[in-house]
């Protein structure tokens, strides 16, 4: 059994693969990049079942967000995410990656089963998404008044095709525009709403916090005495048409503005989203790209319903990303793989 345990999975090292060891403690040790997969108010709701030649990876619904996330959509794309992290891993190890989604029908929240394939050299490309896993992380500051180049913008569309999905570029003006207005309703909506205020607040916390999950105020570009009081402002306080105004300005100030969705809208599609969505993070953060969320568009069901009119695409749409260049940003915590185990190898 694998006993190199690591105690936060940011520091993760490839020289501490167990090439000797069983299937089962190389896909346990795998675990370790998966749970760096980003995730609605960065809940990480997930959890893995190692056993001697395969994982599963399941939904934990007690990380679930009831108010903002109702149905569980994000939720799902949350560990789609994760098991596409550990899709590349697998394969920038040594071997193929053999995945079956919703194996059980008796067991809604078995989401997947993987185990190891036959040999296989990793390419180029799958080294380049393996490197940038411990790069990637949501990025909210302004980014550069510098365009994307063409060719990724390219490569991001066919990523998240080539997992199921479709990426939707926003580089018209008036689709941006409408999307802008989309997102600063979104906003006031969401901040009106006093339930909304408080699951966000609780899990909004100060920058020493212990906590190994959440959003800590850094994240927001909040000082450390600030963001002691932020949870009691978020409870309290409607702050919806300054976040509107704020919001408003990153899209106008973004390079590029993108849409990804599916073509239905039910829980093997929200698996592909987010392996789509950690592909198309993964492919940009290689190419020096940041990225991050304003989905609330997707989060209030009438909005998404205009959304959808807005958009030139069938289907569904389930994030809209903003894309650019800018500053170096702290990762979020992570909870040690051990919390996120619920069965030890046999």
């Amino acid at each position: 059994m694998m006993t190199n345990r690591v105690s936060d999975p940011w520091d993760v090292q490839a020289a501490d693969f167990p090439k000797d060891g069983s299937a089962g403690d190389k896909l346990t040790f795998l675990l370790n990049y998966a749970v760096l997969a980003p995730s609605g108010h960065n809940t990480q709701p997930w959890l893995f079942r190692s056993k001697k030649d395969f994982v599963e990876v399941y939904a934990d619904r007690t990380a679930a967000l009831p108010v903002v996330d109702p149905m569980d959509r994000e939720l799902i794309i949350s560990c789609g995410a994760a098991l596409y992290n550990l899709r590349v891993a697998i394969r920038y190890f040594g071997y193929m990656d053999l995945v079956e989604l919703l194996p059980d029908p008796n067991k809604p929240d078995l989401l997947a089963r993987v185990r190891l394939g036959h040999a296989h050299a990793p390419t180029a490309d799958e080294q380049a998404l393996f490197n940038a896993i411990p790069k990637r992380r949501t990025n909210r500051s302004p980014y550069e008044d510098r365009p994307l180049p063409d060719t990724l913008l390219e490569d991001l569309k066919l990523a998240a095709q080539q997992e199921g999905a479709w990426l939707y570029l926003a580089d018209h003006d008036g689709v941006r525009s409408l999307l802008a207005d989309l997102i600063a309703e979104g906003d006031r909506l969401q901040w009106a709403n006093a339930e909304y205020r408080r699951e966000l607040a609780s899990w909004t916390h100060p920058n020493r916090s212990l906590r190994r999950d959440g959003i800590p105020g850094y994240a927001q570009g909040v000082s450390d005495l600030a963001s002691y009081a932020g949870p009691l402002v978020i409870r309290t306080f409607d702050l919806g048409n300054g976040q509107a105004a704020q919001n408003r300005d990153l899209v106008n100030g973004s390079p590029a503005l993108v849409v990804l969705g599916t073509q239905r809208d039910g829980t093997e599609e929200w698996l592909a989203c987010g392996q789509a969505l950690q592909r198309v993070l993964l492919r940009a953060r290689a190419a020096g790209v940041w990225a991050s969320y304003l989905n609330q568009p997707c989060q209030v069901s009438e909005l998404r319903l205009r959304l959808s009119h807005i958009l030139d695409q069938v289907g569904f749409p389930h994030i809209i990303l903003r894309l650019g260049y800018g500053p170096e940003v702290r990762p979020t915590p992570r909870r040690p793989l051990d919390d996120v185990m619920f069965e030890s190898l046999d």
